[in-house]
């Protein structure tokens, strides 16, 4: 599989984001940091410990540069590419104390991050041979949200909405509160015509009720390969359809050749487990 070219466009809160996480860690100073002598130098280096692919360049060249400008980072590799055990990833030099207080925090945001480009890449790569997009949740971790979005797009997969603001998604819960099924699209196209209106149904009934209030796209919740099966040829084209309720890479591939547009998968951002990557001071 060739590798999906890096979003256009990065977010825009990666500045506060690096500022609150290198606040938590630092809090009134880094005590340990305050031994080494406040002029010296030092040169170091990033290394994998780790099979994946590799994100978060920018947020761990944030953490340096909001400590130290004085801090040179020369990376050898670029958003998304696979990397392996003994990789060096990147050679830093500058203030001794800035590259041991930010380390941890630049650490961070690269192992989480590639983390969860490695868990999209592999996802994305199962379903390559098929129609179906790949879509990550909101099941992601608090203060993160547009950073594992982005580093799901830098994996091949694609963003599902970003939060409660952007497209409709009505759920059971909000089916039982507006009296239906009906009713609550109704509402939502009264509301915002020009918003996207997806809802969650249980079964192929529910599916059929949504179909005839013109939803725009129906996520199937926890349906058998059977029913998607089933939802498909009953859907005619008529709505986009997705997939969605605790799907793993062990049912990934026979759900997207069932046919259906769209597969949400919340262990993109939530299940996955971070890269080993060290940080090693040379001199």
């Amino acid at each position: 599989m060739n590798r999906p070219s890096p979003p256009n466009q990065l977010p825009e809160d990666i500045t506060e984001t690096v500022r609150r996480a290198l606040a938590e860690d630092l809090g009134s100073g880094d005590i340990t940091a305050a031994l080494i002598p406040e002029h010296k130098h030092a040169k170091g280096h990033i290394v994998s410990k780790d099979t994946g692919c590799i994100c978060g360049i920018p947020w761990a060249h944030e953490a340096f540069r909001q400590l130290n400008e004085a801090v040179c980072l020369d990376w050898h590799v670029q958003e998304g590419d696979p990397i392996e055990p003994g990789q060096k990833l990147c050679n830093l030099r500058g203030p001794a104390r800035a590259l041991m207080s930010a380390e941890r925090t630049a650490l961070n945001f690269l192992q989480t991050l590639s983390a969860t480009t490695t868990q999209a890449a592999n996802f994305a790569k199962l379903i390559q041979h098929t129609s179906a997009t790949l879509l990550d949740t909101r099941k992601t971790l608090p203060g993160l949200r547009t950073a594992q979005k982005y580093a799901v797009a830098v994996g091949g997969g694609k963003n599902h909405r970003m939060g409660l603001f952007d497209a409709y998604l009505i759920k059971e819960n909000h089916i039982v509160s507006c009296g239906g099924i009906a009713p609550a699209i109704a509402k939502a196209r009264a509301i915002s015509p020009s918003k996207t209106v997806q809802i969650e149904v249980q079964n192929l009934d529910e599916m059929e009720a949504a179909l005839t209030a013109h939803a725009d796209v129906i996520m199937l919740d926890n349906f058998s390969i059977e029913e998607l099966e089933q939802a498909v040829a009953q859907n005619q084209s008529r709505a986009k359809l997705e997939a969605s309720g605790g799907i793993e890479d062990g049912q990934l591939v026979r759900i997207a050749e069932t046919g259906v547009d769209y597969i949400s998968v919340g262990a993109l951002t939530k299940h996955c487990r971070a890269l080993d990557l060290s940080l090693l001071i040379d001199c």
